[in-house]
């Protein structure tokens, strides 16, 4: 078995059709249908089948994806790896954060691995768990930095940082910001400004709602930017759910203030995943070290 035929057909898999595979492989049709036949020659069994549309993975065909896309992620990890050791180049850090914990908790860390040297890049997307977990399986990140279960993903290595404590804000204008304390019944008829259905924090208070009997909470405006959120409750009456503490930084600039709920408190977990069959980079072990020092300041703010 020859790992070019393994890559050929991963391109396959991918189109779903010969043709398309073989201009995106820049080979002829011919040629590469020699080598899927090599490759199922190899292994003794059918790969694809034919469809009207193009071809369609076996069962096998599907099992053997899986094997070649983990052993290009393998390739592409040594071949970094390499790198790193031959050129003594410091690094580059692909790196994918929740939303509200980029802005929080990355630009300390990035800044002090810049003390520490010139020599290191960095690109940061932000996404929510749905779109971040997947990507870092498939190796398009070094690592995350999320909300993480509390069963970690077997396939992970997921370390916690701190929790992240929630709390309902609202404007200090908004009619209950004046109460010490308000049952979680009189919250059913207020509208909110919510981060996307996909997040847990969305759950958590739906859930909230559901063991008490109530309705679920009239979403107004929903966006996954925390910042979007915390002005538009600054100055509506809407009310917000988001950690406490971007809620307290809110206050030195914004006109927003906490509402205490009864029978409504939940915090998330927040660490940092990579891979865990990954090579993890000398920068990217630095950066770790840094964020997790950087963690600990942030578990001891009241």
């Amino acid at each position: 078995m020859e790992l070019r035929d393994l890559e050929y057909f991963a391109v396959v898999a991918e189109h779903g059709n010969l043709r398309r595979a073989a201009e995106a492989l820049d080979l002829s049709q011919p040629a590469l249908s020699k080598t899927l036949r090599r490759l199922e020659q190899a292994i003794g069994a059918k790969l694809v089948k034919r469809t009207p549309k193009g071809v369609e993975l076996t069962t096998v065909g599907t099992a053997m994806l899986q094997h070649a896309q983990r052993l290009q992620l393998s390739r592409d990890d040594i071949t970094r790896e390499v790198a790193d050791l031959g050129q003594g180049r410091v690094g580059y850090l692909r790196i994918g954060a929740g939303p509200g914990i980029a802005e929080d908790l990355l630009p300390a860390t990035c800044g002090a691995l810049l003390q520490d040297t010139t020599k290191v890049s960095f690109n940061i997307t932000v996404a929510t768990n749905d779109v971040l977990v997947p990507a870092l399986r498939k190796g398009e990140y070094d690592l995350i930095v999320s909300g993480i279960p509390s069963t970690p993903h077997e396939d992970l290595v997921q370390e916690p940082l701190y929790a992240d404590e929630f709390a309902v804000f609202a404007s200090v204008r908004h009619r209950l910001a004046k109460r010490k304390s308000v049952p979680i019944a009189d919250l059913s008829q207020e509208q909110w400004a919510l981060s996307a259905t996909n997040v847990v924090s969305w759950r958590a208070l739906h859930n909230a709602f559901e063991v008490h009997c109530l309705p679920p909470p009239r979403v107004a405006l929903q966006s996954n930017l925390t910042s979007v959120r915390l002005q538009t409750v600054s100055c509506s009456n809407l009310l917000g759910f988001d950690p406490r503490r971007f809620m307290k930084q809110a206050t030195r600039r914004l006109l927003v203030t906490e509402i205490r709920v009864k029978d409504l408190a939940w915090s998330r977990p927040v660490g940092v995943s990579y891979r865990r069959i990954a090579y993890v980079s000398p920068v990217a072990r630095r950066f770790i070290e840094i964020l997790k020092a950087n963690a600990k300041e942030i578990a001891k703010e009241p």
